[in-house]
């Protein structure tokens, strides 16, 4: 059974509202398939045409939290996971403080008084998704929030951390504060590549945090951006697991596991100079709902299993895929 408290998240809370759209709708708004940008002034509309559509659903979100939420799912023990993050003081930010009780995680929401809460377009064309964030307040998450006794204590009694890159755009302090903490007291913490544009764009704030990381997630996109924007004369994801494994490590780290996945073809994990590829056995087209949330189950299912074999549970989590 998990101890309390064991795996604790940080990001950035969001307020999915998702439905099935069409390709015009895409090029209403200049949206590409399976991509996950921050929005612009042109993306704002979007959001009250979504919220109009007769199948729109809302989920308490943002790339972390959801994985924090299906771990303590699996964990099944109340208060096994914690998280935190910045919301608005509106009907939306007690929605997801009602959410994340239900769920049983321990929230610590630093609570923004000018901003509403975040929220992300999920907008589904034919089983796949495409994801456009409004940060608002999700972008206004304060490093002062986290060194407050009640919430660093958090920080504290965890044993894993667990980050996205879209973090990095909001409070690489905070990510750095926590990330120093993990090598300090031989805690595990994984991160994950998050989107192309985090790869690209946000690299000096990557960089800066790498070297603490354990663990490192991203898909082959992601991966193919990772070694482009460092001069990597190479688009084999193999050769680019490799090389994201064998970054430099901060003291006292003693190695990092790289895990890429690749859609439908294999899994491929980098660690101590060797690559493994783990093949995913096929769903059936007709029982695919939608490809939103995958990536979190994948790496929910990763976290929660880190004290055992940790190639078995990459064969068993994509066997039941």
């Amino acid at each position: 059974m998990a101890s309390e408290g064991v795996l604790l998240g940080m990001g950035n809370p969001l307020l999915d509202i998702s439905a099935v759209v069409d390709d015009a709708f895409l090029t209403k708004y200049d949206i590409k398939l399976n991509n996950a940008i921050l929005a612009e002034e042109k993306h704002l509309p979007m959001y009250d045409e979504l919220a109009s559509k007769s199948n729109v659903d809302y989920i308490a979100g943002g790339a972390t939290q959801n994985s924090i939420r299906v771990a303590q799912w699996m964990l099944q023990t109340p208060g096994a996971t914690s998280y935190m993050g910045c919301i608005g003081k509106d009907k939306f930010g007690e929605e997801m403080k009602k959410n994340a009780q239900a769920a049983g995680v321990t929230a610590h929401y630093y609570e923004d008084e000018t901003a509403p809460t975040g929220t992300c377009a999920v907008c589904v064309v034919g089983g796949e998704r495409s994801l456009v964030a409004n940060l608002s307040a999700a972008n206004c998450y304060k490093s002062e929030h986290l060194k407050r006794p009640e919430n660093w204590a958090l920080v504290e009694k965890a044993k894993y951390i667990y980050i996205a890159g879209f973090f990095l755009t909001v409070s690489p302090d905070s990510i750095q504060l926590v990330a120093e903490h993990a090598a300090a007291n031989n805690k595990v913490f994984l991160m994950n590549l998050s989107a192309p544009f985090i790869c690209e764009f946000f690299r000096d704030a990557q960089e800066k945090v790498l070297p603490y990381v354990d663990y490192i997630f991203g898909n082959e996109t992601e991966a193919k951006i990772f070694a482009k924007v460092r001069g990597w004369e190479t688009e084999n994801i193999e050769e680019i697991a490799l090389k994201i494994s064998q970054l430099p490590l901060a003291s006292g780290k003693q190695k990092r596991i790289a895990v890429i996945t690749q859609g439908a073809d294999p899994v491929v994990v980098a660690e101590d100079g060797k690559v493994k590829t783990f093949p995913v056995i096929l769903l059936p087209k007709e029982k695919l709902v939608d490809t939103n949330g995958a990536g979190t189950f994948f790496f929910s299912r990763l976290i929660c299993v880190l004290g055992s074999e940790k190639y078995l549970f990459l064969i068993s989590l994509l066997n039941a895929s």
